[in-house]
């Protein structure tokens, strides 16, 4: 279990780390890093993805809260004695914290990595968005994976 604590720690000094370098250097005007296609923002984001819930963000940081509550309390059914379960599990939980960190001490989310194709964009995110992303679909995998595997040795 203490992989876990290490990895969520980690994604939260990385995501505090960016984001703090963002709002001190990026300024508002955005930086092109692949013309066309990715660019460096300050984007202030006071809802959740795509803008859902904008300007509630008491709403989604006592919604991080209960989510948080809830992984902690029901982790033991995520089979988090698995390694990838706990690099997962770790993920999703840093993410969260990296996040309501800005929720709580700014008001707003600080979301800077924006990918388009020529007018098209993606929303923008961050290390903790791109945390908890690759955590959910980790543990997604994984899921399958046993279930599949539970699935093969009882047909066995």
């Amino acid at each position: 279990m203490r992989r876990v604590w290490v990895i969520a720690a980690i994604i939260v000094a990385l995501d505090q780390i960016t984001k703090f370098l963002v709002v001190r250097c990026l300024g508002d005007a955005p930086v092109p890093i692949l013309h066309g296609y990715f660019q460096l923002v300050n984007w202030r984001n006071t809802g959740a993805a795509w803008g859902i819930l904008r300007n509630y963000n008491f709403v989604l940081a006592a919604i991080s809260i209960v989510t948080l509550a809830a992984l902690y309390f029901f982790r033991n059914t995520f089979g988090i004695q698995r390694a990838v379960a706990q690099w997962a599990f770790g993920l999703i939980n840093g993410g969260i914290v990296g996040n309501l960190i800005d929720r709580l001490a700014l008001g707003h989310v600080v979301d800077f990595l924006d990918f388009h194709v020529g007018e098209h964009h993606w929303p923008a995110f961050n290390v903790a968005d791109s945390a908890i992303c690759v955590g959910v679909f980790l543990y997604v995998i994984i899921s399958w994976h046993h279930d599949a595997t539970d699935a093969q040795k009882s047909k066995s």
